[in-house]
C-alpha cells in the first residue's frame, strides 16, 4: 500500500505556504503574540520563572547580532554543547535569526567525539553549558585554530577564548544598536533551501553522521502537523527531551508555529517533581520514561497490602472499560459506576502525580509496548506513539490522541509520501527529508535513492486506513536455525511490559535454535527490594545475582512469553550485574540500546545462553 493519490499535490501546497525560515517563523510569532508567555524555566534557586515572546526575541536578536558582528555568515555553523535548558533554545533561535546553522552536540559526548563533530561540521563558534563542557573544546588542540570563541551559559569570561553568556548578549546588543537592521536583513536573506541544522546521529553502530536539515524541513513539518490539530496555543508542554536530538528540536519548531507555552528543563531526575509543579497539558518522551512510571507503580509501596488489592481491582476495571472508551460507546451502568470509583480511588491520584492536567503524551524515538499504552489508557492517561527519524526531521507519523490505536504510530503527516518496499522497508519522500549526510555522499546515496525516496531501515506496514505500524529495524531481524524470523523489539517489548523490575532487555538468538535475552534490573526497584527483604547493605551487583531475584524473574518471563509466538519465546536469559549506560557506550543519548555493541561486549554470557552443555549464566 502506498500514499493516496493527491498527496504530492498537497505536499507542494503546504511547502509553498510554509514560512521561509525558522527565523521568519519566530519573527511572526513575536509580532502576533508579543506578551504571551513562551517559556517557564527553573532559575539557579529552582524557582520557576516566566518569559514572554518579546523577551525571547530580545535575547535571540542580541545573540544573532553578536554572531553577525563577529563575521559569521549564511550557513556558518555554531555548535551547542549543553543539556536542555532555556539558554539552549535562545541560542538556537539566535542562530536561526542570523542565518547560521546549529550543530547539535550531546552534553555527554566524549572529548574526542566532540572534536570530530565540531571539525567535521566546520563549526566556527561553540555555546557550552559550563566550564567542563567548554574544556572539551578549549582543551583539544585540533580545535584551537578553528573555534576561537566558546560562550558559556554558566561561568565567567576569561578574557581569552571563553566568554560568559551575558557578556556575549551585551556585545550583541551593542552591535544591534549600531546596526539596527542587521538581524532583520539576515532573516530576509534566509530561505527554505538554506541549512538550518546539523544533527549528528548518535547511532547504534559506527561513527555519527551529520544529518543536514534545511529551514524548509522544519517549517514544512510545522505547517504540515498544524493540519493534524494535535496541539493548540492554550496548551502547556513539558520539554525535557534533549534538544541535541531532532525530537526535541521538532518540539521547538511546533512551539514557535502554534504558540503554546513550554516548561523547559532537561534534567531527567527532575521530571516527576517538575510535572507536579508546572502541571503541563502534554509531554513527549521516550518509551523508557513511560515504562519507568508504570514499573514504579507496579513495584512501589502501594502495590502491596490493601492498597495493592484496591489498585489491582481498579486496573482490572479500567481494562474492562477500554473497549467502550475506544469506541466512544456508553459503558454498562455497573461498569460505569465501578470505573468512576476506580478513577477516584486510584487513577486520579496517579494523574495528580503527573500534575493533574495531562491531556495526552506522545512516545517516540523507539517502539513503545502496546501493553504499556494499554495500562496508561486503563488509568485514563492517553499515551500515543509518533514515529520518524532524524533524517526526516523526526516527526513523520503520529497516532492522534482522539483516535488511539495500541501499537500504531498513526497516519503520516499531511503531504508526506510513504510506501512499503517489497521487503517491507518503510520509505518516505517529502520536504522534511534531509539534504543528505554532511561530507558523506556515499552514505547519502545509500539512504536516498534516485527517486528521492528515503530508506528508513525500518520494517512495517500500512493498514486499510493508511495508518502505519512499525515492527522492527531491518538490520536487527533475527533468523533462528529453524528458519523463523524474529523481531527483537517485539520480544524486548514483551519482556519490558511484563517484568516491572527490569530497565533494559536485549533479545539475542540469531542463528540459534531459540531466543535468549540479556536483562538489566531497574536500580531503584532493586535497591528498594533489597531494603525490604533483609539486604539493606547489598550493592546493586550483589542484589542482581541473588537466587530469589532469579526465581522472581522466572515467573515474569513465563508471563511475557504468553504474549509471543512459540518461536519468539525466551528460553534462556541472563541478568547482568551492571547497568547499560551512555557513559559506557552501551546506550545512545536518546536512550536506545546499541544492540551489537552490547552483545559483543557480553559475548561470553550470550554464548552461554545457547550452550547445550552448560546452564545459562546469570553472572556478568
Amino acid at each position: 500500500m502506498e500514499t493516496p493519490a493527491g498527496t504530492a499535490e498537497l505536499q507542494a501546497e503546504i511547502y509553498a505556504r510554509s514560512p521561509q525560515s525558522l527565523g521568519a517563523m519566530l519573527v511572526e510569532r513575536i509580532r502576533i503574540a508579543p506578551d504571551d508567555q513562551a517559556f517557564m524555566y527553573p532559575d539557579k534557586d529552582e524557582v520557576w520563572q516566566e518569559m514572554s515572546w518579546t523577551e525571547v526575541g530580545e535575547q535571540a536578536y542580541a545573540f544573532a547580532a553578536a554572531l553577525i558582528g563577529r563575521g559569521l555568515a549564511q550557513e556558518d555553523r555554531v555548535g551547542i554543547l549543553a543539556a536542555t535548558r532555556i539558554e539552549w533554545a535562545l541560542a538556537d533561535y539566535g542562530i536561526a535569526l542570523a542565518g547560521c546553522a546549529t550543530t547539535t552536540v550531546y552534553p555527554n559526548t566524549k572529548t574526542n567525539d566532540v572534536a570530530f563533530i565540531l571539525s567535521d561540521s566546520d563549526s566556527q563558534l561553540v555555546v557550552a553549558e559550563d566550564a567542563a563542557q567548554a574544556a572539551k573544546v578549549t582543551g583539544h588542540p585540533e580545535l584551537t585554530n578553528t573555534i576561537p570563541l566558546v560562550v558559556v551559559m554558566d561561568g565567567e569570561s576569561d578574557g581569552d577564548r571563553v566568554m560568559a553568556w551575558e557578556d556575549f548578549l551585551d556585545e550583541g546588543r551593542a552591535y544591534l544598536a549600531e546596526h539596527p537592521g542587521c538581524v532583520d536583513e539576515s532573516v530576509g536573506r534566509t530561505t527554505r533551501d538554506h541549512l538550518a541544522t546539523l544533527i549528528y546521529t548518535s547511532g547504534t553502530t559506527g561513527r555519527p553522521k551529520g544529518v543536514r536539515l534545511k529551514h524548509g524541513a522544519w517549517t514544512y513539518l510545522a505547517e504540515s502537523v498544524e493540519l493534524m490539530e494535535l496541539v493548540t496555543s492554550d496548551l502547556l508542554a513539558y520539554l525535557w527531551l534533549p534538544l541535541s536530538h531532532s525530537f526535541g528540536k521538532s518540539m521547538m519548531a511546533f512551539q514557535v508555529k502554534y504558540g503554546f507555552r513550554t516548561a523547559i528543563d532537561g534534567r531527567i531526575d527532575r521530571i516527576t517533581e517538575n510535572l507536579a509543579i508546572v502541571k503541563p497539558s502534554f509531554m513527549c518522551g521516550v518509551p523508557r520514561i513511560f515504562e519507568k512510571v508504570r514499573g514504579a507503580v507496579l513495584t512501589g509501596d502501594t502495590s502491596r497490602g490493601i492498597q495493592g488489592v484496591i489498585a489491582h481491582w481498579a486496573f482490572a476495571t479500567g481494562y474492562k472499560a477500554i473497549p467502550y472508551r475506544l469506541e466512544g460507546k456508553p459503558m454498562p451502568a455497573v461498569l460505569n459506576a465501578r470505573f468512576k470509583l476506580a478513577d477516584k480511588l486510584v487513577f486520579s491520584k496517579l494523574r495528580e502525580k503527573m500534575g493533574g492536567n495531562i491531556r495526552f503524551m506522545i512516545s517516540g524515538a523507539a517502539k513503545l509496548s502496546p501493553q504499556v499504552q494499554k495500562w496508561f489508557y486503563a488509568a485514563g492517561i492517553i499515551v500515543v506513539e509518533g514515529y520518524g527519524l532524524t533524517e526526516a526531521a523526526t516527526v513523520d507519523a503520529v497516532n492522534h490522541y482522539n483516535d488511539p490505536v495500541f501499537g500504531c504510530v498513526g497516519e503520516t503527516i499531511p503531504g508526506m509520501e510513504v510506501k512499503i518496499a517489497e521487503d517491507g522497508e518503510i520509505l518516505f519522500r517529502g520536504p522534511n527529508v534531509m539534504d543528505g549526510y554532511h561530507k558523506n555522499p556515499e552514505a547519502t546515496a545509500e539512504a536516498i535513492d534516485a527517486d528521492k525516496w528515503f530508506h528508513t531501515g525500518d520494517i512495517g506496514y500500512l493498514d486499510e486506513r493508511g495508518r502505519l505500524f512499525v515492527t522492527d529495524r531491518k538490520k536487527d531481524l533475527m533468523k533462528t536455525s529453524g528458519g523463523k524470523y524474529v523481531a527483537p523489539t517485539k520480544v524486548e517489548a514483551a519482556l519490558m511490559a511484563n517484568i516491572p523490575y527490569i530497565s533494559q532487555a536485549i533479545a539475542v538468538g540469531d542463528g540459534h535454535k531459540y531466543i535468549g535475552a540479556l536483562l538489566v534490573m531497574d536500580k531503584d526497584s532493586l535497591m528498594r527490594w533489597g531494603k525490604n527483604h533483609g539486604h539493606p547493605r547489598a550493592t546493586y551487583a550483589e542484589l542482581s545475582q541473588l537466587p530469589e531475584i532469579r526465581r522472581s524473574i522466572d515467573r515474569f518471563v513465563v508471563k511475557a512469553n504468553t504474549h509471543l509466538e512459540k518461536w519468539e519465546t525466551v528460553k534462556q536469559y541472563a541478568i547482568l550485574d551492571h547497568e547499560l549506560t551512555v557513559e559506557t557506550g552501551a546506550v545512545t543519548e536518546s536512550l536506545k540500546i546499541k544492540r551489537n555493541r552490547v552483545i559483543t561486549s557480553h559475548q561470553e554470557i550470550v554464548d552461554a545462553l545457547f550452550d547445550d552443555h552448560q546452564e545459562a549464566s546469570s553472572a556478568s
